[in-house]
């Protein structure tokens, strides 16, 4: 479709050398000596760009301005004008122009605004995926040749930042960087497979029971205000679309993936965080604190108690205050807290990602609301922008807190039902199942036989975990193809994949 331009010039005959230059180049040209006729033009007619002189007599620019823009809010109207007065301009810019030029202007500058003002997004598309398909073969390798936790963590890093340009970009090559992000998970899977019980025994890097030891203590030590701030069920993609929002308060000192351990669920993960200890270390040593999957308890409600027992386990004399944050008015109060506070160590559980992403299972509405990855970015960062949470880390700036941001675990949209038969007592997970006499003929699921080896609780001797890969989930024969399709396309969590497993642990550094 041919782009039409709306001229508006009290001398617009003294323009025709540019209106014929836009007219050899495609694109359609409407013009109007006065105010008043422009106005006239944008309601009868459709227009994708208007040029709009400054200084006409009758109506000037800026009322002319006015009135397009009541017409056609989202209409881009570049002003050009002889004048440099600020003022002007600040006027101008108020009354959202798209852009300025200052007369005389030249050919190629009207070019170069027509790419930026009606062509951007088609030439950042076709950039986007031109640089995708340049790079695809050297990712498939990298997916390929793997061996290390750190190359994987590469491979998510890389597959994450196209996954966001090219959606920002609305570029057709998603779907096939998609399905570079299920060959990636699926080769993943395969290496976590082979490393996990060695990983017992030497953590490599950073795992769940080494946040404190390795990142917060140290902190401490430095005579540091740590705020450690964890919110549950949060993916890198996630952390890179809250990032802009925080760049206001806080510059990212660091920026890292740690590994979740398995199973990535709440009451694994997060309990291993705090404890800094492997879920059957807690079981063992604090059983008080250690809720069992059958049991009705809140499976982390002992969390304070687990950081405790952490710091007086490593003979250390920190104080701390701890929240979990299940609401914004709590949150709210939070905030005021902070006014007097004067503890060196702040520990905060934000819940609001676990609720959306369970609330998304539950919801017709929400489902809706987060079709996607894109749309569960997207609810993430507006959320984030728009509840207390951000204002709470304001605060945490304006105290001087560096923040160490992270998760417990990730989580992944689920598309591929996988029949399990288990008894009466097996856990409801739909990513990981521990129980007796589990039955699982899909060739892609891990299997633990030995839970104790991996670091995990055994309800009975006979035990055994059993974990999803990449985008599958755990179905029951009863009922089988209602309970597939009701949870596909659902966010989960507890098994084995690059979003759960490689998960964002940031450090920030207040700018005040």
């Amino acid at each position: 479709m041919t782009p039409r331009i709306l001229w508006a010039d009290d001398e617009i005959d003294l323009l025709k050398p540019y209106i014929i230059y836009l007219q050899q180049k495609g694109y359609q040209v409407l013009t109007a000596n006065n105010g008043q006729d422009a106005i006239e033009i944008c309601r009868q007619q459709p227009v994708d760009i208007v040029f709009l002189d400054e200084n006409m007599p009758g109506l000037s620019g800026l009322e002319t301005l006015q009135d397009i823009k009541h017409i056609r809010p989202s209409l881009p109207v570049v002003m050009i004008t002889k004048s440099e007065e600020e003022n002007i301009m600040e006027e101008a810019i108020g009354e959202q122009i798209a852009d300025y030029l200052i007369k005389p202007v030249n050919p190629s500058q009207i070019l170069l605004c027509l790419k930026k003002h009606i062509h951007e997004k088609s030439i950042r598309e076709e950039h986007a995926s031109a640089a995708y398909r340049e790079e695809f073969a050297d990712i498939t390798y990298l997916i390929n040749s793997a061996s290390t936790l750190e190359e994987w963590q590469a491979v998510h890093r890389l597959l994450t930042k196209w996954e966001l340009q090219l959606q920002e970009a609305g570029s057709s090559m998603t779907e096939m960087l998609l399905l570079q992000r299920k060959e990636a998970n699926a080769a993943f899977a395969k290496f976590v497979q082979r490393r996990y019980p060695e990983w017992m025994q030497q953590h490599p890097g950073i795992m769940s029971p080494d946040i404190f030891k390795k990142k917060i203590f140290p902190l401490l030590d430095q005579k540091e205000k740590v705020a450690l701030v964890v919110i549950d069920n949060f993916r890198y993609d996630q952390w890179l679309a809250i990032q802009p929002i925080l760049s206001e308060f806080f510059s990212v000192e660091t920026e890292e993936l740690y590994t979740s351990i398995l199973p990535t669920a709440t009451q694994y993960a997060r309990n291993a965080i705090f404890a800094g200890l492997m879920p059957e270390d807690i079981r063992i040593m604090y059983p008080q604190y250690w809720v069992e999957e059958g049991d009705e308890e809140t499976k982390n409600q002992y969390e304070k108690e687990l950081i405790t027992e952490q710091i007086q386990r490593f003979r250390r004399k920190d104080t701390f205050e701890y929240f979990k944050v299940n609401d914004s008015d709590f949150c709210e109060k939070v905030i005021q807290k902070l006014r007097s506070s004067q503890q060196s160590l702040m520990v905060v559980v934000l819940n609001f990602i676990d609720m959306l992403s369970h609330s998304r299972t539950e919801s017709k509405m929400m489902r809706e609301l987060c079709a996607d990855e894109a749309a569960y970015r997207s609810l993430t960062q507006s959320w984030f922008r728009h509840s207390p949470t951000c204002r709470l880390f304001e605060r945490l700036a304006q105290l001087g807190y560096k923040v160490l941001l992270t998760t417990d675990h990730g989580t992944i949209r689920v598309e591929n039902p996988v029949m399990i038969t288990a008894d009466k007592n097996t856990n409801t997970n739909l990513r990981y199942k521990v129980g007796k006499a589990l039955v699982c003929k899909h060739k892609e699921c891990f299997t633990m036989t030995n839970p104790k080896a991996f670091g995990l609780p055994a309800p009975n001797i006979s035990s055994s975990y059993v974990f999803c890969t990449g985008q599958d989930f755990f179905s029951y024969p009863n009922n089988f193809n209602y309970y597939a399709q009701y949870y596909s396309g659902t966010f989960q969590h507890g098994g084995i994949s690059l979003e759960e497993m490689l998960i964002p642990l940031i450090t920030l550094i207040p700018k005040n």
